[in-house]
């Protein structure tokens, strides 16, 4: 009926089930199964597992796609950044997953909605109820919605160049001066499904970077960024020197 939890669900998901039962595994954690005590009575971790697949090809094409200029290695740095689990849970909790997992006691009582290995996971799940009842195609138009805003972000950032940032800097200390930047998360704000992060970078104890995100690895190397591009090397030299002195 109108407004049923079912209704709800694929409202919030953006896709239509021909097979509602499999979107009521996708949405069944393991601890409220084994509460139930029925022996058939199935749960989503057979549907993380082909959603990992079906995530992993969906997101690899589009990538080829938008940089066709990339090598595989700078392709594989930014899979690998889609596809973690911080960047699937941040998409879980844009999507209000959490609020549809059938949770047991357990995980209620430990905030299990909130926890980014449960949201990874329901996510993967529902990738693969979609492949599974409406094809590669339906899963694919799916996952370029719910990816839509990682998408245009790496477009707008230049696709790998954001990974680089922490690592170049990284080694430029090590080889200069034998330690690493120290990074500190010094703000938070907004809502948990859509946080922003505010990261201060030091080497050796002055600041030489700020650095704001959705994430706080994207805040650290935008703050990376900011310490390389902004402070020329000879800056740099000069202050830690000083510090030595």
């Amino acid at each position: 009926m109108p407004g049923s939890p079912t209704d709800l669900a694929q409202l919030t998901i953006g896709y239509t089930f021909r097979q509602l039962a499999l979107l009521d595994e996708a949405l069944t954690h393991k601890s409220h199964a084994n509460e139930l005590k029925q022996k058939h009575r199935k749960h989503n971790e057979r549907l993380e597992f082909l959603g990992d697949a079906v995530l992993t090809l969906v997101v690899s094409e589009q990538l080829a796609s938008m940089f066709p200029d990339f090598t595989e290695g700078d392709l594989s740095k930014l899979k690998a950044r889609l596809v973690s689990e911080e960047s699937l849970a941040d998409v879980a909790r844009r999507l209000d997953l959490g609020a549809l997992l059938r949770l047991g006691r357990g995980e209620e009582l430990t905030r299990g909605r909130e926890k980014p290995s449960l949201l990874a996971n329901v996510l993967e799940a529902i990738v693969a109820a979609i492949y599974v009842d409406g094809g590669l195609e339906a899963a694919r138009a799916f996952l370029r919605r719910a990816f839509g805003e990682e998408f245009v972000h790496l477009q707008e950032m230049g696709g790998p160049a954001i990974h680089d940032y922490k690592t170049r800097l990284q080694e430029w200390c090590q080889k200069h001066y034998d330690t690493l930047p120290q990074y500190v998360v010094v703000k938070e704000s907004g809502p948990d499904h859509q946080k922003t992060f505010e990261v201060q970078l030091t080497i050796r104890g002055d600041v030489r970077g700020i650095g704001v995100g959705r994430s706080k690895k994207e805040a650290e190397q935008m703050a990376a960024k900011q310490a390389l591009t902004e402070t020329p090397d000879h800056t740099l030299d000069r202050s830690v020197e000083g510090r030595r002195s």
